[in-house]
């Protein structure tokens, strides 16, 4: 069964990404400019140059030509085309910047689960108390807070104890550094704020969500069932209403997993994080179709695999549901 819905996911995934990418390469060509745009502003570089960029670069094809060799390239031998500005193939841009996202959304998103999840199991356990008033309090911060000016304010509290970096994802003297635990003490040190700016947000939906739907597991008639039988109350969250309310959970971590790629986009500008992000922002402001193009897939395909992941946690969670 878990075979059969996974070949049929990718086997859906198939059209579907050949349409966001039509339209991705529809939207860069027919946006104002191209990577050229610059360039045509100097008086000093000759008309006979810029014609000659033209024709190599193949933004003298149309838009459909441009897609349909882009995607045959990838299909055949797995080749997102070369950047315009780097002079590199995207796949080794792609790589480089990759790891250092998956790295700063895989801590926030580890943030946010951590402390967001207990936090609203706690917060319906001991509703109206002082825990359950302190969690909404947090809750709400994290909501009403925009995450650029969580970023700036994280930026001005580095900046004045001294205690955190301002921004990078290494120190100046990393590269001296002959120690690998030194290395890694050194980018966990510089981790430490981007992964609560990026976390806060999510850390306030996950409480906020986990308390609603334990809440409302905690009031079903197979609770009142359980605690009939014998068990003790706390025998019943853990082994009834739990397993219930986090059903809704595993379906949100789906689109969290696509967020390790998207989310990470503002905080990476302001925070000065070398990630894809702020390399995708840069590509196109500059142009740079197959760097843009190559991003979106990547994007898309993370979103597949997190929807698809999650349906899989789900019918691990929950034996009643199956994909049949």
């Amino acid at each position: 069964m878990i075979a059969r819905l996974i070949m049929r996911r990718l086997l859906e995934a198939i059209p579907l990404l050949l349409a966001i990418s039509l339209v991705t390469f529809f939207l860069l060509f027919h946006s104002p400019g191209d990577f050229l745009s610059a360039l045509r502003m100097d008086p000093k570089i000759p008309a006979e140059f810029l014609e000659r960029e033209v024709q190599r670069l193949g933004l003298d094809r149309p838009w459909y030509e441009v897609w349909a060799r882009w995607v045959w390239g990838v299909v055949r031998h797995g080749n997102l085309g070369n950047s315009f500005a780097y002079k590199i193939p995207v796949a080794d841009l792609i790589g480089q910047r990759l790891f250092n996202t998956f790295l700063l959304a895989l801590s926030s998103t580890l943030f946010a689960w951590l402390i967001g999840v207990p936090l609203g199991i706690i917060a319906a356990v001991k509703q109206n108390s002082w825990p359950d008033r302190l969690a909404s309090a947090i809750a709400f911060f994290g909501l009403s807070i925009p995450a650029v000016l969580l970023a700036l304010f994280a930026i001005y509290f580095a900046a004045h104890t001294e205690w955190f970096p301002t921004g990078g994802m290494t120190s100046d003297n990393y590269t001296q550094l002959t120690s690998t635990w030194a290395r890694m003490k050194d980018i966990a040190h510089h981790l430490v704020l981007p992964t609560i700016v990026l976390g806060a947000g999510g850390l306030a939906i996950y409480t906020r969500q986990m308390r609603s739907n334990l809440l409302e597991a905690l009031r079903a008639d197979y609770m009142r069932t359980a605690l009939a039988k014998g068990l003790s109350y706390r025998q019943a969250v853990l082994h009834h209403a739990l397993r219930n309310a986090l059903n809704p959970m595993i379906t949100l971590f789906g689109f969290a997993f696509s967020d390790l790629l998207s989310g990470a986009f503002l905080v990476e500008n302001v925070m000065a994080w070398p990630g894809l992000g702020r390399t995708t922002i840069e590509a196109y402001n500059s142009k740079d179709m197959f760097v843009v193009a190559s991003a979106v897939m990547l994007a898309s395909v993370m979103l597949i695999l997190g929807n698809l992941l999650a349906d899989l946690l789900l019918a691990l969670n929950d034996p009643r549901i199956r994909y049949d």
